[in-house]
C-alpha cells in the first residue's frame, strides 16, 4: 500500500488553484493581445459623393401656389371686467390678436371696460385634476372646478 502525504482536501484545493491560475493566465494574455494591438490604418482618402439636386422653381408660378392663403395671426386670450348697459359688472374671457383689438370688440358689444388682463397659459400644478370632488357633508357632494 502506497503512502499518500497529501490529503484529499489539499488535492482539491490544488486542483482549483491550478484551474484558476490557467484561467487568469489566459485572461491576461487575451487582454494584452487586445489592448496592446495597434489599430488598423484608416485610408486617408474620404470619398464624398455630392448628390445632384435640381430645384424646380416653376412651382412658384403655379396656380396652387398663388392661391395659398396666409395663416391668421395667433389670438391671445384675455380676461375682462366691464360694466354693461344695465350697469352690472360683467366678467369673462375674450380672444383677440392684441389688447387694443380686445378693447374695440368689447366696446362694440356695448361694454365699458374697467380691467383687461392677458390670461396666463398653463396651470401652476399640472398634476392636480381639473375637477376635484369636495364633500360638503355626509349626504351631498359638490364638484369644484379648479384652474
Amino acid at each position: 500500500m502506497a503512502v499518500v502525504f497529501i490529503s484529499p482536501k489539499q488535492r482539491q484545493k490544488m486542483f482549483f488553484m491550478g484551474i484558476t491560475a490557467v484561467f487568469l493566465l489566459f485572461l491576461i494574455i487575451f487582454s494584452l493581445g487586445v489592448f496592446l494591438s495597434k489599430p488598423k490604418e484608416v485610408s486617408p482618402v474620404l470619398v464624398f459623393n455630392k448628390p445632384k439636386v435640381n430645384i424646380d422653381m416653376s412651382v412658384f408660378d403655379s396656380d396652387q401656389f398663388k392661391n395659398l392663403q396666409i395663416f391668421p395671426e395667433m389670438e391671445t386670450q384675455y380676461s375682462y371686467r366691464a360694466i354693461g348697459k344695465d350697469k352690472k359688472i360683467k366678467t369673462g374671457f375674450i380672444s383677440a390678436i392684441s389688447p387694443d383689438q380686445a378693447k374695440t370688440i368689447l366696446e362694440s358689444m356695448g361694454l365699458i371696460l374697467s380691467e383687461l388682463k392677458e390670461v396666463e397659459i398653463g396651470r401652476d400644478n399640472p398634476f392636480i385634476p381639473y375637477y376635484q370632488i369636495i364633500t360638503k357633508n355626509k349626504n351631498s357632494t359638490a364638484i369644484k372646478k379648479t384652474k
